[in-house]
């Protein structure tokens, strides 16, 4: 089994990741459901980071929104041209060209790797063609303006609706897979 790199993630119905401070609170839903994250989660073993995601998740266990093991039983990989002196336990900053890391990661036996964001490390492995799939799940909120799921550039990539679900909440997943040319 090939794995695949997915970008698992949810966005406002406007399309952004994050207000343009990088908060989330629009996230907050009063529903119950936790739209197949328990499912996702067992399909995966590696989690990979641009560095202002990995700064968010510092934050986060600085302010007791989270705790240092979260993510315990998976590898954590971010991404920095300038790595921190001090590092999260479990993290592995990743300095090397793309192609290259995706070559060695994907040679490695495992489960599939989630590309936890943000929208530039998401355009950078889109740019380099190690996107497999998107699994995005589209908030029923407009927030107006922010950080958008895919940094800009100029680019045109094809995708394959591969599935789509709603729910109660009016929350909408849709599943694309990433059109190689």
């Amino acid at each position: 089994m090939r794995r695949k790199i997915i970008v698992y993630i949810a966005t406002s119905a406007d399309g952004f990741i994050a207000r343009k401070d990088g908060a989330v609170d629009w996230l907050d839903r009063p529903s119950k459901s936790n739209y197949g994250m328990m499912e996702f989660w067992k399909s995966i073993d590696t989690i990979l980071f641009g560095r202002k995601t990995y700064d968010m998740s510092v934050k986060f266990v600085k302010e007791g929104k989270a705790t240092p093991d979260m993510f315990a039983g998976v590898k954590h990989y971010a991404f920095s041209r300038k790595p921190p002196k001090k590092v999260l336990y479990g993290f592995e900053f990743v300095k090397e060209p793309i192609k290259k890391f995706v070559k060695r990661l994907r040679a490695e036996k495992g489960k599939h790797i989630w590309m936890m964001g943000g929208a530039g490390i998401i355009g950078s492995f889109l740019d380099a063609g190690e996107i497999d799939e998107f699994i995005i799940h589209v908030i029923p909120t407009f927030i107006g303006q922010g950080i958008p799921l895919i940094a800009p550039r100029r680019r045109t990539v094809p995708l394959r609706l591969l599935s789509s679900k709603k729910f109660r909440d009016g929350v909408v997943r849709l599943h694309y897979e990433v059109i190689r040319k």
